[in-house]
């Protein structure tokens, strides 16, 4: 089974527009879609639309607007009771792909519930093939919050821990490091950001600068880094080797949870024990599909194209 834990999950509302966004104008929608989201929640929907046991851990009472959606479309999830609203999200897609979003910050955890999160991530860990903690804190949470869920589960359960994996941003994501997961899954921006070697943008369009920021990362001790580059694919750099990956060029609809499907995409094949390369394959592929579907829909198995995506090798840890 694979484990996520959200935090901070939300109502994802997706709006697609028929041309550019205007600042100031009043625009038609051409469609608009609402899904539970976060990207643990994503990431489950993801896995289980392919078959794949998962669940997500989150705040939530079960009258919450999230909690509810996640009951209706049969989302495999656990929620601890918070009194008090999970928050809502807007996406606004243009016809070329481009996304524009605005996050709301989402509710206080008390001390209290805090460490009932923490709890009941730690017990249902036990098993688990996979633990990811996924997307960004509430406000209040402090910011090593993820370092010591990944410092209590493997304190609970030594060699028998699930493989970790980090998906999130900002100082969340840097407190990380210092507790070593199995895996990070950064953007441009973010790898740019943890390591400081260039920009996103910069890494985005070059996967040798953003494989050299991956290795760094390496270095200090995260045993793989699986860097999403938007169109330009993912590089993945493990100690055995680094590898960048290349979808062919596909129409996109809407990015939003492309990161969130390649990581779903990335974990499903370690539970085939595919090879590296093939598990950049697989990731690549499934964010190649999402981007390609509107809305925050998720892509499954059949849908992906893991043999169109182009694999080379790039320069290995100790030689960057």
């Amino acid at each position: 089974m694979i484990l996520t834990l959200t935090p901070n999950p939300s109502l994802d509302r997706t709006i697609e527009l028929a041309g550019p966004l205007h600042r100031g104008e009043v625009q038609r929608a051409t469609q608009a879609s609402q899904h539970p989201g976060g990207k643990g929640v994503n990431i489950v929907r993801a896995l289980t639309t392919s078959g794949i046991d998962a669940l997500a851990l989150l705040p939530g009472d079960s009258e919450d607007a999230v909690v509810r959606a996640l009951s209706l479309e049969s989302i495999p999830h656990l929620s601890l009771p918070i009194g008090a609203p999970l928050r809502s999200n807007v996406a606004i897609t243009e016809p070329d792909g481009t996304t524009t979003k605005v996050n709301e910050p989402g509710p206080t955890l008390t001390e209290g519930q805090l460490a009932d999160l923490l709890a009941l991530t730690v017990e249902k860990s036990d098993g688990a093939s996979w633990l990811v903690l996924a997307g960004s804190l509430p406000p209040g949470i402090p910011d090593n919050f993820y370092a010591r869920v990944i410092e209590a589960v493997r304190g609970a359960y030594g060699a028998q821990a699930p493989r970790i994996a980090v998906d999130s941003s900002g100082a969340p994501l840097r407190e990380c490091l210092r507790a070593a997961p199995d895996l990070l899954k950064p953007n441009g921006e973010e790898l740019a950001e943890l390591t400081g070697i260039s920009t996103g943008p910069a890494l985005e369009a070059d996967p040798a600068a953003a494989t050299a920021a991956a290795n760094l990362l390496l270095r200090h001790g995260v045993r793989a880094v699986l860097a999403t580059l938007g169109s330009k694919g993912a590089v993945l750099a493990t100690s055995s080797g680094a590898w960048h990956g290349k979808s062919p060029a596909i129409k996109a609809r809407s990015t939003v949870g492309a990161g969130d499907s390649a990581l779903s995409g990335y974990l499903l094949a370690t539970l085939r024990g595919d090879s590296p390369g093939a598990c950049l394959q697989q990731a690549v592929a499934h964010g190649a599909a999402a981007a390609s579907l509107p809305g925050t829909m998720v892509p499954s198995l059949a849908q992906t194209n893991p043999a169109a995506v182009i694999v080379t090798v790039q320069a290995p840890a100790e030689e960057s």
